[in-house]
């Protein structure tokens, strides 16, 4: 008994600082229609920068407290709504996911570059000492936390029903132009509700980093209020005492999951467990409850699609990307770059070009946010290794196989979310595989998955040069697939569910099936991808699949543009490249990148200065007689959509 309730204390404490962070999650939506996915990055910022007054300065806890969490986070909250949030007037609901994850791995590229990871830090209680009630220790920080976090919904909760500025937070999403009207600035509101919220992140950051016992870290720490954004959507992203609760039961669930079902399963599963239980719960949230409507923030803006080349355009650009691919073969084929030859950094380049046209397809087209396919790319490269040895087409087939269905199986309970909802599902579903399956040793092991390359009867893949090529190869049919789709009776569809999923289903159109279907291709392609990968590699490991660079990615994708093939191919260049060059840097450049996303919603390629027109781009009669540009790199790679709603 004794044993129940010390669990029951923890899971409280651990609940409450969840709760935190969860009620800074409700207060930025509230204010600002905006779901903050950096809310765990700026926690984790504000634990380190406690740690360096406390541990490092030798300043007293309440000052580091005040300075971190009500300077700190005021300071930083309104930085964050008046450079990034406010651009996003009248953005859809993808954008403003794509911006705070930028600001999400900014924070997290930062704090590596200024606390190194290598580096062990702990924090020690905010107050020391202990008292037995009912038979059982209890910390005097559990009971500050406990205490913190109840004054905190109550004090929000106040705030919000009860204050005159309460209400006039609240109405800044529900009705800006009329909020004007009665004197009020809206923007003022949004800022206000940004500084709450972020000295939320910051105050939750502060005080659940004494409770971790093994010290604090950029990744942990970062995702460790995961089970907040379950408990927020449990509270429908606007309630704060369902918000509350919601996040005491996730602490109560965890603790007694850890202490009472993981001592009776195998001993090498503990850790796998422990570390996806968070996602676990907010998959199981996004997909059993229903989904409260999304806001957008003042009139929707609109933006021209750009045009889908023909299918003799397609041909011919990529006959010469090909041929301009062979020429690179037999130029640089004994060169190296930075301790990789060129040649193999081209193979990865390409291998990465398919996953950022798995992308093109599920979310530029169909407008599917999802944040798995670096996951996706981990199974098939895992399958690629198993079957046949590794270096064999039966493995491709394989890795594509049973990407798309796996992709299926997760696409079927999610297929009634969109947009946020989804976004949070999939990057669930990626954290879940990457902590849980390809951290495993008894998966990839210490030392990963060895892959041959591919053999063929009489034809051998073997060299840089033969495997390079292949490589590219499969990156020009992918193309080619992907653009072929769109120019097809279920790209158009795609494209309508996108653009209205009411008005689709009103003609008797099955959403669910269309959804299914673009979920499972882009699955198996990147699939494909993680097989060809593996090929160039030669071996893979724990962390060649991680979250963090998968997310990284699709904000690269993003940048250029996540509507055209070409944005596609040189996100995967500018992503192994920076990789390869300034590996600290590449969540920064992802980051800041991504802030263009306010002012050039297309990606760069979307911004006419960068496009040009190549010979063979016929003229397009979708502007009225105006001939319009293809986006850089020809147009067959200038898939497009129809989509106008920015």
């Amino acid at each position: 008994m004794s044993n129940f309730l010390q669990y029951t204390i923890f899971g409280i404490m651990l609940g409450a600082g969840y709760a935190i962070a969860a009620t800074g999650l409700v207060v930025t939506y509230t204010t600002s229609g905006v779901f903050n996915f950096a809310q765990g990055a700026l926690g984790m910022i504000a634990a380190f920068c406690y740690w360096e007054l406390v541990s490092v300065d030798h300043v007293p806890v309440l000052v580091a407290v005040l300075v971190v969490v009500v300077l700190g986070g005021a300071v930083a909250g309104a930085l964050v709504e008046r450079v990034l949030m406010r651009r996003l007037h009248g953005a859809s609901a993808e954008r403003p996911v794509m911006v705070t994850l930028g600001l999400l791995v900014i924070l997290t590229g930062v704090a590596t570059i200024v606390w190194s990871p290598t580096t062990s830090r702990s924090v020690d209680n905010m107050v020391h000492g202990q008292f037995r009630l009912v038979g059982i220790n209890i910390q005097y920080q559990e009971v500050l936390i406990i205490g913190v976090a109840l004054a905190v919904a109550a004090g929000l909760r106040a705030l919000f029903r009860s204050t005159r500025s309460g209400y006039a937070l609240r109405a800044v999403v529900d009705d800006p132009d009329l909020l004007a009207m009665a004197g009020v600035s809206p923007n003022r509101m949004s800022q206000y509700g940004w500084m709450l919220g972020t000295m939320m992140a910051a105050l939750a950051g502060v005080l659940l980093a004494p409770t971790q016992t093994s010290g604090i870290s950029i990744a942990a720490m970062t995702l460790l209020v995961v089970n907040g954004y379950a408990a927020a959507i449990v509270g429908r992203l606007r309630s704060i005492p369902v918000t509350f609760a919601a996040a005491v039961a996730i602490g109560l669930a965890e603790n007694y999951v850890i202490n009472y079902v993981l001592p009776h399963l195998p001993q090498n599963l503990t850790p796998d467990i422990t570390y996806a239980l968070p996602m676990v719960f907010l998959f199981l949230a996004l997909v059993t409850l229903p989904s409260v409507r999304l806001r957008a923030v003042g009139r929707l803006t609109t933006m021209r699609a750009p045009r889908v080349a023909g299918g003799f355009e397609s041909i011919v650009a990529g006959l010469v990307f090909f041929v301009a691919a062979a020429i690179v073969a037999i130029t640089f084929a004994n060169t190296a770059f930075k301790g990789t030859t060129v040649l193999d950094l081209g193979g990865l380049i390409m291998s990465l070009g398919i996953v950022g046209l798995s992308l093109v397809l599920l979310t530029g087209y169909s407008g599917q946010v999802s944040l798995c396919q670096f996951a996706f790319m981990g199974i098939g490269a895992f399958v690629m290794g198993k079957v046949a040895g590794g270096g064999s087409v039966l493995g491709l087939l394989a890795a594509t196989a049973v990407c798309a269905g796996i992709g299926a199986l997760v696409s079927l309970p999610t297929v009634r979310l969109s947009d946020l909802y989804l976004a949070l599902a999939t990057f669930a579903f990626a954290d879940a595989v990457a902590t849980g399956f390809f951290a495993d040793n008894h998966i990839y092991g210490a030392g990963g998955v060895s892959i041959g390359r591919i053999v063929l009867p009489g034809l051998s893949f073997g060299g840089d040069q033969a495997e390079f090529l292949m490589v590219t190869a499969f990156f020009v049919l992918a193309a080619w697939l992907v653009l072929a789709i769109r120019r097809s009776l279920f790209g158009r569809r795609l494209v309508a569910v996108n653009d209205s999923p009411a008005a689709y289903a009103t003609v008797g159109l099955d959403i669910g099936f269309t959804k299914v279907a673009v979920f499972a291709i882009a699955a198996g392609m990147a699939g494909l991808a993680g097989a060809l990968y593996g090929t160039v590699q030669g071996v893979v490991g724990q962390t060649d699949f991680a979250i963090f660079p998968g997310v990284i990615f699709v904000l690269f994708v993003t940048i250029w543009s996540i509507r055209t093939v070409s944005g596609a191919f040189l996100a995967a260049v500018t992503y192994v490249v920076l990789n390869q060059v300034w590996p600290n840097g590449v969540g920064l450049f992802a980051g800041l990148g991504i802030i263009l996303i306010g002012r050039a919603a297309s990606g760069l390629l979307g911004i006419e200065a960068l496009q040009v027109r190549l010979p063979w781009v016929k003229g397009s009669p979708d502007t009225a007689g105006v001939r319009p540009a293809a986006p850089l790199g020809g147009p067959a790679m200038a898939g497009g959509s129809s989509r106008v709603a920015g």
